[in-house]
């Protein structure tokens, strides 16, 4: 089956800086997508412009377990809207997603309207490290995202053992983009054409 011919979701999730809103929003343009990021989402139900920064700590101002439920909650919800918008559709969502009950929702409300892939972006240590660097002082990034919160998300970060091996791509971001889209591409379609073995992507 080809991801073309039907309603498609690619959910791209994992820990703060592991390249997934840079690999997402590539991935959303090249299949003709809406693309639809956590970061961007949560400045606009709390009233601020994409880029202005929030310095706020976990579990403070709108990094708080109740305004993440809303901004996940807006991200489903936009997203069932525009699968019902068109019979060819395709949705790209942009967010950690780091605990199974997060993606278990997903699962849960949108996997009857649509063939649903989950792409788990990763890194090394020391990229996430010189990623977070250049953003810190990069005046256009959007995402809030420090190395505080980076060691917050390592101890609770959930692996994804709970998908079907169908249903999950693991790549590593650390390469060119051209590199990691041609790899995407492959697996996504190794996936859809019902190959079950679970390995990252190289």
């Amino acid at each position: 089956m080809n991801a073309g011919t039907r309603k498609t979701v690619y959910v791209f999730f994992g820990m703060v800086a592991t390249g997934k809103s840079y690999l997402a929003r590539a991935w959303a343009e090249r299949q003709g997508g809406l693309y639809l990021n956590s970061d961007i989402v949560r400045k606009e139900l709390a009233g601020l412009e994409q880029r202005d920064r929030s310095r706020a700590s976990w579990n403070e101002g709108i990094y708080t377990p109740g305004f993440t439920r809303r901004t996940y909650d807006e991200l489903l919800r936009r997203a069932q809207s525009y699968l019902t918008a068109d019979s060819h559709v395709c949705v790209v969502l942009d967010a950690s997603y780091q605990s199974r009950e997060e993606r278990n929702r997903l699962r849960q409300e949108l996997a009857a309207q649509c063939l649903l892939l989950f792409i788990h972006c990763t890194c090394p240590e020391s990229t996430v490290k010189k990623r977070l660097a250049e953003r810190a002082v990069d005046r256009h990034a959007v995402s809030d995202g420090r190395w505080e919160i980076y060691l917050h998300q390592k101890v609770h970060f959930m692996p994804p053992d709970e998908l079907e091996p169908g249903q999950v791509v693991s790549i590593d971001t650390d390469r060119p983009l051209a590199v990691l889209l041609a790899a995407l591409e492959q697996a996504v379609q190794e996936k859809i054409n019902g190959a079950h073995a679970a390995k990252p992507v190289r």
